[in-house]
């Protein structure tokens, strides 16, 4: 008669079970963190754009010294900025809108649809005339 032996070799199921949980607690943890590192980035993101569209702007008060209000364009999906601006900044993050008229000493808001703040909507951000966050 022929007897057939089992291999002991492998993982039981309880093992594999155990291993499971423990990713799932890893990611668990793992997974807010990092859209919280991701939201940041995009607002540090934001700063930087009005930076540079603030930048931009005064750049140009100082060239054209009668005007002192501004219309430009932001396109969201390419982050290419059009108008009068477009001389001095070409493009910022794509996705981020902003306000199309900017003054000498105005404030002025920037919006990126992926910028939630830590709330579970959008924001809109203001800035200065030098952009600096408000």
């Amino acid at each position: 008669m022929k007897t057939t032996r089992r291999s002991s070799k492998g993982f039981t199921l309880v093992e594999i079970m155990i291993v499971v949980v423990i990713i799932g607690l890893l990611a668990a943890m793992a997974i807010p963190a990092f859209q919280k590192v991701r939201d940041n980035s995009i607002g540090k993101a934001m700063e930087n754009d009005a930076r540079q569209v603030a930048s931009a702007a005064q750049q140009y008060f100082l060239e054209n010294s009668a005007v002192t209000s501004i219309t430009f364009s932001i396109d969201s999906t390419t982050g290419a900025v059009t108008g009068p601006l477009s001389n001095y900044v070409k493009n910022i993050s794509k996705g981020t809108a902003s306000a199309s008229n900017l003054s000498i000493d105005t404030n002025f808001t920037m919006t990126n649809p992926q910028f939630k703040g830590g709330t579970g909507t959008a924001l809109t951000v203001t800035f200065n005339s030098e952009g600096k966050k408000q």
